[in-house]
């Protein structure tokens, strides 16, 4: 093949493939053009490769047949233009999705807790079951203070925020099973619960509450919102509606797994908190003051941002052309 007079002959072709693919609307006809001077195109780089391997036109024609497949598969959107849709619509419109079933789990959690201090403060002999009394007193006295303060601020903001994101993320991703996220529930309660026991067995149960306020406001809410989550995720599988099982577990978990990489973000705050206003001598008030900023800050975020993007028709869902087609299905 005589590449030059190939080229030549084709050149008109090659411009006006290249003058569509520069265009951002078309009409029918020049849709169709596009799609035509495309097939044609292909067709004549394969010749092109063939006959004279790489070459500074095919190079050329390879670059218009690319930008001319944009126009008609479209392109994917830009990640950094996606974090304010993300950050003020799908994530906020996902938290206000579930905010009565976070209420619900932190009501339940709140009743296992009390319920279970309650029981293990009526009989010491459940209290003796934990270890001896001189373990225990070391706990209420040393320990649960000292926990605190033991390790570097640094490691042990980190330390926290890794473990409660590890046990959020494995609510939202496991919830689809609907018996992992109770058991975290249960668990958690009862540990609060045991814990509330112990401390005021030795008179310490206002220390309880004084250290876990200013980062377990925040904390506590944040894992109440991932067991929300995966709730929501078990029951689309359980209740899909008009939609078939595979198309609700693919919408709702798209929704709510937004869920959990909002939750790292909160949680990262809460261990900030943790890690370096807990163990500092400053007045209770100023210290548990932070937290309830931050767990204020987080409310006013699932609750009025996020009903603002609801009510504008966001789910938290990704939209129709990230999400890939649907079926149309009745009502």
């Amino acid at each position: 093949m005589d590449l030059d007079a190939y080229s030549a002959a084709h050149r008109d072709e090659w411009d006006r493939l290249a003058q569509l693919g520069r265009q951002r609307t078309f009409t029918g006809a020049e849709s169709d053009e596009l799609i035509e001077r495309y097939q044609s195109g292909t067709a004549q780089l394969s010749a092109i490769k063939t006959s004279a391997g790489q070459s500074k036109q095919g190079d050329r024609l390879s670059l218009h047949l690319s930008r001319a497949r944009l126009r008609f598969t479209g392109a994917g959107t830009n990640m950094l233009s996606q974090l304010p849709v993300f950050f003020l619509l799908q994530l906020p419109a996902a938290l206000y999705r579930i905010r009565w079933v976070t209420l619900s789990v932190a009501l339940a959690t709140s009743i296992i807790a009390l319920m279970t201090a309650l029981w293990f403060i009526q009989y010491p002999s459940l209290l003796a079951a934990l270890g001896p009394e001189s373990v225990r007193r070391q706990y209420a006295e040393e320990e649960f203070v000292g926990y605190y303060s033991n390790n570097p601020e640094g490691s042990f903001a980190g330390q926290v925020w890794t473990n409660n994101a590890f046990i959020a993320a494995q609510c939202v991703a496991f919830g689809i099973t609907g018996l992992w996220v109770p058991n975290v529930i249960v668990q958690n309660a009862m540990a609060l619960g045991q814990s509330a026991a112990v401390m005021n067995e030795f008179g310490r149960l206002g220390d309880f509450f004084l250290y876990i306020s200013p980062h377990g406001q925040l904390e506590l809410y944040s894992v109440f919102v991932a067991a929300a989550a995966g709730l929501m995720i078990f029951w689309a599988w359980v209740a899909p509606g008009a939609r078939t099982r595979a198309e609700a577990l693919a919408e709702d978990g798209r929704a709510l797994f937004t869920v959990a990489i909002g939750l790292i973000l909160a949680l990262l705050v809460s261990g900030v908190i943790e890690g370096y206003v807990t163990r500092q001598d400053w007045p209770w008030p100023l210290k548990i003051g932070i937290g309830t900023v931050a767990f204020g800050a987080f409310l006013c975020y699932q609750w009025f941002v996020g009903g603002r993007a609801w009510r504008s028709g966001e789910t938290g869902d990704l939209d129709e052309f990230e999400a890939g087609a649907r079926r149309i299905i009745a009502a």
